[in-house]
């Protein structure tokens, strides 16, 4: 596996930041909330100051559909993990945990262990911008690897992840930063590692139409689409993080069944909206609908 593949953190930086602008609307608006997102985000107390519809207006100035893309693959993953704590799975891996923050604001139970991997210097940075007291921190292991000389199995195992356990892994917003190869293996190896056990994946991933047919990834009348994607490749590949890998959704599922995984759900914005952003009365309409990324869960088949 690749020692790039969790390295930087401008991504990490700035989904925080929309987690945070989220939270900022009144709780009835809102469709996450996230209390730790302040911590990582630079100029957080100006964007407290000038509210959450200010942000918001700002946020869609930069792309249409942009913020409640990410916010509906937040809450889609959040539901994913409450859900599979509530039947019972025991162990949590996600992995470039970067600055995410579920294992201590979804109130999970203490039944529920969590594996947070990442480089070590990540997470090292991490804790120091976290406060110190933390719910649930007694159920959460920090897992520090160095991919140019160490095995993410192996890591796992020493911390004390447990092969025979049912076990849910994230893999969120990654697979557009490495290699196919890098995923591919990425998969193959959690595969090995929860082959005796129920284990469910999420994997996030870019649609190649974006490439071939850039117009197909938004809504109808979406607003210079190509051209402000282009902005974010461009800002990604500023940072030290390049969109590098784009997949056709035929391609995700023979990916993961060659790995003994089937696909039980392949979601976008588009699916999503009515059901996060309607009650809370912000549906989108079809002309803001950003819908690069697709969702996917899939479960070991056993």
């Amino acid at each position: 596996m690749n020692k790039s593949i969790f390295t930087k953190d401008g991504t990490a930086q700035g989904v925080a930041k929309q987690r945070l602008i989220e939270t900022l609307a009144k709780p009835d608006k809102r469709v996450i909330n996230d209390p730790y997102a302040d911590s990582f985000v630079i100029g957080a107390s100006f964007m407290k100051l000038m509210g959450h519809s200010f942000n918001l207006w700002l946020a869609r100035k930069f792309a249409p559909g942009f913020h409640e893309h990410l916010i509906s693959r937040t809450r889609y993953i959040d539901e994913l993990i409450k859900n599979s704590a509530t039947r019972g799975v025991e162990q949590y891996v996600i992995l470039g945990a970067g600055y995410d923050s579920r294992a201590y604001r979804l109130e999970l139970p203490s039944s529920l262990r969590i594996f947070e991997v990442d480089q070590a210097e990540v997470l090292d940075r991490k804790c120091s911008k976290l406060p110190k007291e933390l719910p649930n921190s007694e159920n959460v292991t920090y897992v520090s690897v160095d991919f140019a000389h160490q095995s993410l199995t192996e890591q796992l195992l020493a911390a004390g992840f447990d092969r025979n356990k049912s076990t849910v892994t994230t893999f969120e917003g990654v697979s557009q930063y490495i290699t196919k190869e890098a995923v591919r293996s990425t998969i193959e190896e959690l595969a090995a590692l929860t082959q005796q056990s129920n284990s469910t994946l999420f994997i996030s991933y870019v649609d190649e139409l974006l490439d071939k047919d850039p117009e197909a990834c938004f809504g109808k009348g979406y607003p210079n689409g190509p051209k402000r994607v282009d902005l974010l490749r461009n800002l990604a590949a500023k940072v030290g993080e390049p969109w590098i890998s784009f997949y056709t959704a035929e391609e995700i599922e023979n990916l993961l069944s060659k790995s003994g995984f089937f696909i039980k759900e392949n979601v976008t914005l588009e699916d999503l909206n009515s059901f996060y952003f309607g009650p809370v009365g912000r549906t989108l309409s079809e002309n803001e609908i950003f819908k690069i990324e697709h969702f996917v869960i899939a479960e070991s088949l056993k």
